[in-house]
C-alpha cells in the first residue's frame, strides 16, 4: 500500500518557485512518496524538466490537475503533455465562480464528458471543494450530479475528504457510490478547533482508517496528500502526513492478518 502514497505539488507551490523543480522532487522522493501529482507548477514551467526529474527520482506522475479552460480549449496540448509524464489521469481541480451555478455545472459535465469520449485512452475526472454543496441539481448536490455513477457519464471522482467534511458531509458515506470510479483520492485532515481548517493527515477530526480500507477494496490507485495551506513548513507537513499514512497502512495489514 505504501507504493500508493503521493503528494500533490500544489502543497509545495512556493517551494517550486524558490527552490526549483529538481530539488523539490528529490526531497519528496527521499521522503518516501511514490508519486507526485502534477499541480501548482510555476508559471512557464518546462515540461521536459518535469518529465526528467520524475524519471531521475523514480517517482510516478500520480495524475495531473488541469484547469477547466485548458481541458475545454487546449485538450490536444494537454494530452501531449500527459504522455510525456506517463500518466493517463487528467482531473479538473477547481471552477471559477462564473461556473458555480446550475447552468455552469451542466456545462462542466457536458465538456468533461465530451473530452472523455474524444480520448478513451485517458481518464477524465473532477476534484471537489465545498462550494459544490451550495447548488442543487435534479435533487442532489452539484458534485453528485457531476460524478453521477452511470455508464453514460465518463467523469471519474477525485474526492477530497476534507472538503466533503467541510461541506457538512461524512466522507466515508459520501464516497460509497464511486466504487471502481475513483482511481485517485485526496487526503487532508481537519483541525478540531472552531476554525476547522487544514491539518496533516492523522492529526485532526477525520477518521482515515476506514477510508483507506474502503480504498483498498474499491480501486483506489493513488492516495494523494494535499494541504492547501500549512501552518508549519509544507515539507514538514507532508512528512508528518506520510508518516501517519504509513502507520495506517501497517494497521490495515495487521487487521487483515488477525482475520
Amino acid at each position: 500500500m505504501k507504493n500508493k502514497f503521493a503528494a500533490t505539488l500544489f502543497t509545495v507551490r512556493e517551494e517550486l518557485k524558490t527552490d526549483g523543480i529538481g530539488p523539490v522532487f528529490k526531497e519528496l522522493a527521499d521522503m518516501g512518496y511514490a508519486g507526485l501529482q502534477l499541480s501548482g507548477l510555476p508559471v512557464g514551467y518546462d515540461q521536459e524538466e518535469v518529465a526528467f526529474h520524475l524519471q531521475k527520482n523514480n517517482v510516478a506522475a500520480a495524475g495531473m490537475h488541469v484547469p477547466f479552460d485548458r481541458l475545454a480549449n487546449e485538450f490536444d496540448l494537454v494530452r501531449q503533455e500527459a504522455k510525456k509524464y506517463g500518466t493517463t489521469d487528467l482531473f479538473c481541480p477547481y471552477l471559477p465562480e462564473s461556473l458555480r451555478s446550475e447552468d455552469g455545472y451542466r456545462e462542466v459535465k457536458r465538456v468533461l464528458n465530451e473530452v472523455a469520449h474524444l480520448a478513451p485512452d485517458l481518464r477524465i475526472g473532477y476534484h471537489n471543494h465545498a462550494f459544490e454543496f451550495d447548488t442543487r441539481i435534479e435533487g442532489r448536490d452539484a458534485l453528485a450530479y457531476i460524478l453521477e455513477p452511470s455508464e453514460e457519464n465518463k467523469i471519474l471522482a477525485e474526492i477530497d475528504v476534507y472538503w466533503v467534511a467541510k461541506g457538512g458531509q461524512d466522507p466515508l458515506n459520501y464516497i460509497q457510490p464511486y466504487k471502481g470510479r475513483m482511481p485517485i483520492i485526496h487526503l487532508k485532515d481537519m483541525t478540531t478547533d472552531e476554525e476547522e481548517t487544514f491539518a496533516e493527515v492523522g492529526t485532526g477530526s477525520i477518521d482515515f482508517l476506514p477510508i483507506l480500507k474502503w480504498g483498498e477494496q474499491h480501486g483506489i490507485e493513488w492516495y494523494v496528500v494535499e494541504q492547501d495551506v500549512c501552518k508549519s513548513n509544507p515539507m514538514t507537513s507532508l512528512q508528518l502526513s506520510l508518516t501517519n499514512l504509513h502507520k495506517y497502512a501497517v494497521e490495515l495489514v495487521n487487521v487483515k492478518t488477525k482475520k
